[in-house]
């Protein structure tokens, strides 16, 4: 059990930003393509968050080009090089499932001031 602990202890190091469900966030991922890494930015709406320690994970969507897209990002994953909060979002719900149906205005979530 001590190996365990001393491995997680290890990885949960690095400190990253409070990310809650409801945020708008923008996900700095880093992607291998043959012997090249580059940066991809993925921005969206966190709509859940689940488990905890380290396997903690977030999901983030958006709409691109009419199509939702929903990655998630485990939180302690060392592909994931920075998480940015553009803006805190005003929730009552623990998971934005329903933000699935809605389109356009109705999939807004507010902003927290």
């Amino acid at each position: 059990m001590d190996l365990i602990q001393e491995l997680n202890k290890e990885t949960l190091g690095r400190e990253m930003p409070q990310v809650k469900v409801g945020d708008t966030v923008r996900v700095h991922v880093k992607v291998k393509e043959g012997s090249r890494e580059r940066i991809q930015i993925f921005e969206g709406t966190v709509i859940a968050k689940k488990h905890g320690g380290i396997e903690e994970t977030f999901t983030v969507r958006r709409i691109s080009y009419g199509v939702g897209v929903e990655k998630v990002f485990p939180v302690h994953s060392p592909s994931i090089d920075t998480v940015e909060i553009v803006r805190n979002g005003k929730i009552r719900r623990a998971k934005l499932y329903y933000l699935r149906e809605r389109v356009g205005k109705g999939a807004k979530v507010k902003e927290k001031l």
